[in-house]
């Protein structure tokens, strides 16, 4: 079976390989009778493959000790949540740099729970597309000094900005203030120093694994700063006491990451597949750059190597390049609802491959309507 190349934001592409071994398993987890979605939490076959999972994490990510590693449910969605309840329990006031679609919709659920403050913003209201399309320089940040702490996204799946560069807090005047990413869509496409953030989460659905599973890695001076009202199932402090198992947590998800993360470390970790990823996102950019039909209005220094959003100088042909591309096998290429255009999700699991024939469309399409 020849299968197409996609582009999806998430759910997304798993690795091929991780599939066929998922299938193969299906019936019977090496010789246990059962398939993983099966077999009790708390027994040892589920129990090693959760071990196993959470130190591959940690060796790929080189997470220091004073960080644990939290397999929860609800997407980062409910996490923009279950965060200010964890983390401005004793401290209301939360910090935000704004720079795209998520840490709009991050700060407006954190409104709920806490003093909200947004540090920096690279909101252009007026531009008919990309309304995100940079990072605030540092020396727009307004910090708080005595902020619970300061959220941010890594990279920003909907609008294409990517941090490049991790804050030195000390150095912006709030020091003590720690910092908080939502990694989703680029965890585990480059090296991270963990030691630089406080909390790390992100949906599995996009570098990871299927939908259903959340990763929390959190130091551990930050587990006991929850709201009263904060429910039990939320509260890290809880969570962690009981590693991940306080409630049933999402057993096959956490069996797809695990393959996930041997899989990444058969391509020689993080640093080799951030390789990769830098080649994929260049070829792609590069042949958008040189185009007279398509734009991409993201600002160079921090285009995203995981979300490459574009646009069509004529947007009456949006439809026509879709029909071709489903055509062609290069599936899911239409762009966010709330931005529009077009948008190429080239995470891990993407090969080289696909981004070479998406290209190749690319060019097909503009010299027909040249």
């Amino acid at each position: 079976m020849t299968r197409p190349w996609n582009f999806g934001a998430g759910p997304a592409a798993l690795p091929e390989a991780v599939l066929r071994i998922a299938a193969e398993e299906m019936l019977d987890w090496h010789g246990s009778g059962m398939s993983v979605m099966e077999m009790s939490h708390r027994g040892k076959e589920f129990m090693s493959i959760i071990e196993q999972a959470e130190a591959d994490l940690r060796a790929l990510m080189s997470i220091p000790s004073n960080y644990k590693i939290l397999f929860m449910q609800g997407g980062a969605i409910a996490e923009n949540a279950i965060i200010p309840m964890n983390l401005a329990g004793k401290n209301p006031k939360i910090d935000f740099i704004e720079t795209g679609s998520w840490t709009t919709k991050s700060l407006k659920e954190a409104r709920r729970y806490g003093d909200v403050h947004i540090a920096a913003s690279s909101l252009d209201p007026d531009a008919a597309q990309g309304k995100y399309t940079r990072i605030p320089s540092f020396d727009e940040w307004r910090l708080r000094s005595d902020a619970a702490y300061l959220h941010l996204c890594s990279n920003e799946t909907i609008d294409g900005v990517e941090y490049f560069d991790w804050p030195d807090m000390a150095a912006l005047g709030a020091p003590d203030v720690p910092v908080v990413a939502d990694v989703s869509s680029d965890i585990l496409s480059r090296p991270m120093d963990v030691s630089k953030f406080g909390l790390l989460f992100g949906g599995a659905q996009k570098n990871i694994g299927p939908s259903g599973l959340t990763i929390v890695i959190v130091r551990d001076d930050l587990l006991d700063q929850a709201q009263a009202a904060c429910p039990s199932a939320f509260q890290y402090k809880t969570v962690a006491e009981n590693g991940s198992m306080f409630n049933t947590p999402p057993t096959y998800p956490i069996y797809i990451a695990g393959l996930v993360f041997q899989w990444l470390k058969q391509q020689g970790g993080v640093a080799a597949i951030e390789q990769r990823n830098i080649a994929k996102a260049k070829l792609l950019y590069d042949a958008l750059d040189a185009s007279q039909l398509y734009v991409c209005h993201v600002d160079p220094a921090v285009r995203s190597r995981m979300n490459v959003p574009f646009f069509l100088r004529d947007e009456s042909l949006n439809d026509a390049f879709l029909a071709g591309a489903k055509a062609r096998g290069l599936l899911q290429l239409k762009g966010h609802k709330s931005v529009g255009g077009m948008r190429a999700s080239i995470y891990n699991a993407m090969p080289i491959e696909g981004v070479q024939a998406l290209v190749a469309y690319l060019r097909e399409f503009e010299q027909t309507r040249a």
